[in-house]
């Protein structure tokens, strides 16, 4: 019972760390770091990782980036429906 108890509190305080190094990995940050700091400073870290993030994407060039990605994903997607708009029904893409 006891250590039931125990097993369920450790995979609750590994939620918040597990959430923040999850963040800052689909960032391009360290994974390992994050996960490290979250267990020391649980809130704290996953505060400080939004406010680096969010400076990030509020500088012009990222702005630009992400605009430009937009645009490219736009201009794949119109390319992919007018090639299987030319397609014969029966024929299909190696991606369908």
């Amino acid at each position: 019972m006891l250590l039931d108890l125990l097993l369920a509190g450790v995979l609750a305080l590994s939620l918040l760390p597990l959430l923040t190094g999850y963040c800052a990995c689909s960032y391009g940050r360290s994974f390992w770091l994050w996960f490290a700091l979250g267990w020391v400073l649980p809130l704290l870290s996953f505060y400080l990782l939004l406010l680096v993030l969010r400076r990030r994407e509020l500088q012009p060039g990222e702005q630009l980036l992400a605009e430009a990605r937009d645009i490219l994903a736009a201009a794949e997607a119109a390319e992919t429906a007018r090639v299987r708009a030319l397609l014969p029904r029966n024929c299909r893409l190696a991606d369908a």
